[in-house]
Formats: C-alpha cells, sequence, structure tokens
C-alpha cells in the first residue's frame, strides 16, 4: 500500500489542475530508478494512462499508479508534501529505506 498525505493530496491536485490533468481521472505515477547519491531515487509525474503492469493503489481520493517492480520498493510508504524551510517539494517517507541522502531524493535497502 502507498499512503496519500492530505498536504499531498492538495498540492497534487493543484498541479495535476495547472498541467491540464483531471485529478478525479488521472493519476499520479510513482516509480523507483537506480541512480542518486544512495543508489535508488524516487520518481513521481502525473499520467492519463495505465499500463498493463501497473498496480493502481488508491488513497485519500487521489488515484497511483506504480509498476510492479518499484511497487515492491515502495510498499508502506506515504507521499507528504513538505512547503517548509529545508525544501519543497514531494517527500516519500519510505519505511524500506536503510539509508537516505540529505535531499531525500534518494535512498538504499
Amino acid at each position: 500500500m502507498i499512503k496519500v498525505s492530505d498536504s499531498a493530496k492538495k498540492k497534487a491536485i493543484d498541479l495535476m489542475t495547472e498541467d491540464g490533468f483531471n485529478p478525479t481521472n488521472d493519476f499520479i505515477r510513482v516509480g523507483v530508478k537506480s541512480g542518486g547519491c544512495s543508489g535508488l531515487s524516487y520518481e513521481l509525474k502525473f499520467d492519463n494512462k495505465q499500463n498493463e503492469d501497473d498496480k493502481l493503489i488508491e488513497d485519500n481520493g487521489m488515484k497511483i499508479l506504480c509498476d510492479k517492480k518499484s511497487f515492491l520498493y515502495l510498499i508502506g510508504t506515504t507521499l507528504e508534501f513538505s512547503g517548509g524551510l529545508n525544501g519543497k517539494g514531494f517527500v516519500f517517507n519510505n519505511p524500506n529505506a536503510q539509508r537516505t541522502c540529505g535531499c531525500g531524493e534518494s535512498f538504499s535497502l
């Protein structure tokens, strides 16, 4: 399961609308790719198409797509939005990460 906090939901709805996506029908696509200073990095974008190998998760009124391989790394993660002084953006609170980098954009298991 991947959860979406209220702050992430609000910001995602705003950004999706600005980018021409419909938050009611379209998706937040999350994933993991090789790279970053800790070995793996997070991906987040908006999409209006579901692929055959995507896992669909619905939480807090949002539809999230994740490929099955990335889902294994993201089980239990909460997507949040931080607007604080240390940076602004989406934050993946991933209980599976053994180590994260200072910017919070990459991790290792």
